[in-house]
């Protein structure tokens, strides 16, 4: 089992963030997901994809320029993922990964 952990932060000058909510921008659940993806990409490289969701929660809004962590846990091509802030649960879900041809 390999497990990687990185802090990241959604730039407040995200370009979804004025359409998700004009006025109270919160991070959507689709750019959470692809930040975890491009973590996995840091630290596995770039030849996993994702292939099947089987859990994604988002617990509590992630706010732009609210740092937080992500943390990884890879057992074959299950992946594990937390998104943490302080002592926070924002997200957490498991995804089925294949290599890329």
């Amino acid at each position: 089992m390999a497990e990687h952990r990185v802090r990241t932060e959604v730039p407040l000058t995200h370009p979804c963030l004025p359409g998700h909510f004009p006025g109270h921008p919160v991070a959507p659940a689709v750019l959470i997901m692809d930040l975890v993806l491009g973590a996995l990409h840091d630290w596995q490289g770039p030849q996993w994809q994702l292939v099947r969701v089987h859990a994604a929660k988002f617990l509590q809004p992630l706010l732009p320029g609210q740092p937080f962590e992500i943390a990884l846990t890879l057992v074959g091509t299950r992946l594990d993922f937390r998104c943490e802030r302080e002592d926070q649960l924002l997200a957490q879900g498991g995804w089925e990964l294949a290599a890329r041809p």
